[in-house]
């Protein structure tokens, strides 16, 4: 897996904590123009990597690479950034300092500024975690970024995101008996109960009902959920996955000096224009909670993904969700910025 890293050094945390030696992975996908003006950046979302994020980057797509210059930092946590897998001790496995959105989006800022000197953002996209990372930008940085997309991705985790969670972390923590001194003996075995956990939210009840899951080659359900939510977890650093579980945990991105929780007036502050796209049938990140959201920003289309897929209408899987995507970025990306009402 090829990309690059940019190193950090030691960092201070909103925690209050310093992460010594810290280092961003990304990788980019084009070219920077003269005029450093086309640039897009698109985090990944929770467990992803990079690679993940490559299905709508592509010749003749929004994302496209003879046009733009596109980054794709890699969220601190996800065992390609600093991460409890990749840090060394004290800081290493479950002694991994807490990191936040903000921190994520602070870390992406000197990445995008101190590496390549770019000044202006044409467009943060994400999806899931990734969607929360584009809102921050928006709002931690809202003379520098143009337009924002999140797609199956809220501005902070509510209250049934927070518990959907909780639930998963639950499931990891109760292998040691939820003995916090214990957490160093968790290994990635232990993170199948949490996939069968996640299974019953990343896509939709009339996703189960309709049984979709054999357009993706499954006879069975059983399978289904062994061989795709069962593997793909267990792939995952239990460590890692914690910390990300954190971040998720406590994202908003009104939770930092600029807005001391004032949540309406984190939206109302992104200038960019903004194309909001929830799973129409989404049990993680409800699109209730993006149309709300949408509403306290400026500039921003309320657009749903109408899709049975749920959470992973997003997820670069069916082929329909993924251009109907495509499609809202392509439209996004043509707006003038001279219509903002700012």
């Amino acid at each position: 897996m090829e990309y690059d890293v940019y190193d950090l050094g030691d960092v201070a945390l909103q925690s209050g904590k310093t992460l010594p030696r810290a280092f961003l992975a990304y990788k980019t996908y084009g070219k920077l123009n003269e005029k450093k003006d086309n640039v897009i950046v698109y985090p990944t979302a929770f467990g992803d990597q990079h690679v993940q994020n490559e299905w709508l980057i592509g010749e003749g797509m929004a994302l496209d690479p003879q046009k733009y210059f596109i980054i794709v930092p890699n969220l601190l946590g996800n065992g390609l950034s600093s991460s409890p897998s990749n840090t060394p001790p004290p800081f290493d496995r479950g002694n991994f300092p807490q990191v936040t959105i903000y921190d994520n989006i602070k870390f992406q800022h000197r990445l995008v500024t101190e590496k390549f000197g770019i000044q202006k953002i044409a467009l943060v996209v994400g999806w899931s975690m990734g969607g929360i990372q584009s809102y921050q930008w928006g709002a931690s940085y809202p003379e520098m970024v143009e337009r924002i997309a999140p797609f199956a991705g809220v501005a902070k985790t509510w209250n049934h995101t927070y518990v959907v969670l909780d639930a998963m972390k639950a499931a990891l923590m109760a292998a040691i008996d939820f003995d916090s001194s214990r957490v160093n003996e968790l290994t990635s075995k232990h993170m199948r109960t949490v996939g069968r956990v996640y299974a019953g939210w990343g896509v939709s009840q009339a996703f189960y009902r309709e049984e979709l899951y054999r357009e993706l080659g499954f006879e069975a359900l059983t399978d289904f959920v062994s061989s795709v939510w069962e593997k793909s977890f267990m792939e995952m650093d239990p460590h890692n996955v914690l910390a990300m579980l954190s971040t998720g945990q406590q994202a908003d991105i009104s939770a930092n000096p600029t807005y001391n929780g004032d949540f309406e007036k984190a939206l109302n502050s992104i200038k960019a224009l903004a194309c909001v796209m929830p799973g129409s049938t989404d049990l993680f990140c409800a699109a209730d909670d993006n149309e709300y959201e949408a509403k306290q920003m400026p500039n921003a289309d309320f657009r749903p993904i109408e899709s049975i897929w749920g959470h992973f209408a997003g997820r670069g899987i069916n082929k329909t969700d993924n251009q109907f995507i495509d499609n809202q970025l392509k439209r996004l990306l043509g707006r003038s910025l001279e219509v903002r009402t700012f």
